[in-house]
């Protein structure tokens, strides 16, 4: 989903923040269940439950590619306003031609007929509740998955065995990431259009991979993947004849009315006994302060991590100019490895050292601490703002502009009569990029289709170019040969900041039933996943989204005149938003940390206290009992050895 989000956006014309929203529909499913699946889960067959729920989430997959085949070919190319059954670069609008293509544009009365049909991105509705669909099938596989794994573990091999099981399902991802570069790169609509005919490349803003083959192919995993969960066994501590005994016994008593008739009574009791349990026990996990402080922090940490990790990709390609296939790719392959590492290498290091509950609190401190540090080198590593002519630029591209709204033309494009509106970007061989050739004042074309070139572009002349070849071709200027190397050490720091943020994933866990009373653990599990995904899962990914839409310089346009999706960012201010956002969240849980630490270390040490007191009046109370009874003799028949 994180890898698609940014397809999903392009395809539908919408904004970060509603993409955001869709990400995070995913939680909103398992906001709906999550509780009463933890609580009352855990008296049911957990292992058949968890394959109901893998079932679930590979029909939502499915639904979710959907919309694909319901709606039209894309067209990357409205806004230029030309033949949309040809998106050939024959069409593309010059300074010359521009004038005679605007007297060829579609009557307002058949756009306006055209523009609901056209506008698909009402068909994200089904995206949103295929996404839900599999929160919802989700929602039993972490809380009971853990505690059944919690309860039939060996004393002292849980966070082990946690760790194990974090490290493989890294598995997962890395295939996800593999397939989903590979995808990214394919078009959307791969084998429905002729491909040569496409003039544009993954690296343009518009590019849309084929995002609905990610959903597709994951829903046929997570079906296949569900039934072995159906053969495990609901008790696997018991061997099997047990099993099927205590399966059989309440079916011989219903051989007797009254035994029917007892057994409706005792269950309608234990009904009811459940229910009231149940606030009995949600009301003791929120009068914990321990457990409501750890809740609190995890919520500011984890909404940084969601947040950061939806829109990372968006970040590279804005700042780096890297496109997502390559990115899934380095993040994927690379950095997982490592992650994986640290969960495992997270769950040993407590398991080695026998780590107390104020031991793993301070782990889990210091991990956070060294993760926030390498976030924090992001900063260092900023590339210059993208120069575009008429959004950080003049049009001549000699002087910076204060804002990109309202820049006025210039006198080398004043006369063409460009459309504004339009996106169809050049680069300029003075290293500037141009919002469209008309805008940068070409005379002339040369070449067809992803290959063309513009010639006796006048807005190029003018920046006083050497060689006087004022000539442009299709697409963004891609970034300085700095800039990627400064991507390639954002990558190895974000190694270095995966590996401490998964170094502390196992002590969350750990922490949280080491803070809670035994048979509320998973109560507790339910409760803080189903605060995670309400605070972070759903809000982190809309707020992180609204924040980045403020940064946008170019939104796109559909045929009904609003507003679609971002073309491009001030990468300067994007940088900014994205990475401040996540820092503050992060130094904010940094604080939640001291004092969780100081509030367990004073009951900790107040319960050594008690204990220590206790032992003392029991110590003086048995001496005065051994005093007591020292001359007692035994009496006769009794055994020879002096009784006290």
């Amino acid at each position: 989903m994180k890898i698609s989000t940014t397809q999903i956006e392009r395809r539908f014309e919408i904004s970060s923040s509603l993409a955001g929203l869709i990400d995070g529909s995913f939680e909103i499913g398992n906001l709906l269940v999550i509780v009463f699946v933890s609580y009352f889960g855990s008296k049911l067959h957990r292992p058949k439950l968890i394959g109901i729920g893998c079932f679930l989430m590979g029909t939502g997959s499915i639904l979710m590619a959907l919309p694909h085949f319901f709606m039209g070919y894309y067209r990357y190319s409205k806004e230029t306003n030309i033949d949309p059954s040809e998106n050939s670069a024959s069409n593309l609008p010059n300074c010359l031609s521009n004038q005679m293509l605007s007297l060829n544009r579609t009557p307002p009365e058949i756009v306006e007929r055209g523009c609901v049909k056209e506008s698909g991105s009402y068909m994200w509705m089904y995206v949103f509740m295929g996404n839900m669909l599999r929160g919802i099938g989700e929602t039993p596989i972490v809380p009971l998955g853990l505690s059944y794994m919690d309860d039939f573990a060996k004393e002292g091999y849980s966070s082990l065995y946690l760790g194990i099981l974090n490290a493989i399902a890294m598995i997962g991802p890395i295939i996800g990431f593999t397939l989903g570069s590979l995808f990214s790169k394919m078009y959307v609509d791969i084998g429905s259009v002729d491909l040569s005919t496409v003039r544009i490349t993954p690296n343009d803003s518009r590019w849309v991979g084929a995002w609905w083959l990610n959903f597709l192919v994951s829903g046929l995993f997570s079906i296949i993947s569900s039934i072995p969960f159906f053969f495990l066994p609901q008790t696997p501590n018991k061997p099997q004849k047990e099993r099927k005994a205590s399966l059989s016994l309440p079916v011989l008593e219903t051989n007797d009315g009254k035994s029917q008739t007892a057994n409706l009574t005792s269950r309608g009791k234990n009904i009811t006994k459940n229910v009231t349990g149940f606030f009995r026990s949600f009301k003791s996990i929120l009068t914990n302060p321990l457990y409501v402080v750890f809740v609190l922090l995890t919520v500011l940490q984890i909404s940084s991590y969601i947040g950061g990790f939806t829109y990372v990709f968006k970040y590279v390609e804005q700042e780096y100019g890297q496109p997502s296939s390559k990115t899934n790719v380095l993040l994927g392959i690379v950095t997982l490895p490592i992650f994986a590492s640290g969960m495992f290498l997270g769950g040993y290091i407590i398991k080695k050292f026998k780590l107390n509950p104020i031991g793993i609190a301070k782990f889990s401190f210091f991990t956070a601490v060294m993760s926030l540090f390498f976030y924090l080198l992001y900063f260092f590593i900023l590339c210059e703002n993208k120069s575009v002519a008429g959004l950080t630029m003049t049009y001549d591209g000699n002087n910076p502009v204060t804002s990109h709204r309202d820049v006025p033309l210039s006198y080398c494009n004043s006369d063409c009569n460009c459309d504004e509106s339009q996106w169809e970007p050049v680069c300029g061989n003075n290293g500037i990029t141009y919002i469209s050739p008309c805008l940068a004042g070409c005379k002339s074309s040369s070449g067809n289709k992803k290959s063309i070139v513009f010639h006796n572009c006048s807005c190029l002349e003018v920046t006083g170019l050497q060689n006087r070849n004022y000539s442009a071709h299709l697409g963004e200027c891609p970034r300085s040969d700095a800039c990627i190397t400064k991507f390639y050490f954002f990558v190895a720091i974000q190694v270095l900041n995966l590996f401490f943020s998964a170094l502390g994933g196992t002590s969350y866990f750990m922490l949280m039933v080491k803070i809670v009373q035994p048979e509320l653990k998973s109560l507790a599990l339910g409760f803080h996943s189903m605060v995670i995904r309400a605070l972070g899962g759903i809000l982190a990914p809309i707020y992180f989204g609204a924040l980045i839409d403020t940064t946008c310089m170019k939104w796109s346009s559909n045929s009904c005149g609003t507003r679609g999706s971002c073309r491009i960012y001030n990468s300067t201010l994007f940088s900014k938003v994205y990475l401040g956002l996540s820092s503050v969240l992060r130094v904010s849980s940094l604080v939640l940390y001291i004092i969780l630490i100081y509030a367990m270390k004073k009951k900790f040490q107040e319960k050594d206290t008690n204990a220590s007191e206790n032992g003392s009046v029991m110590d003086e109370a048995n001496l005065e009992s051994l005093n007591n009874n020292k001359h007692f003799v035994p009496s006769a028949g009794a055994d020879s050895e002096t009784h006290y």
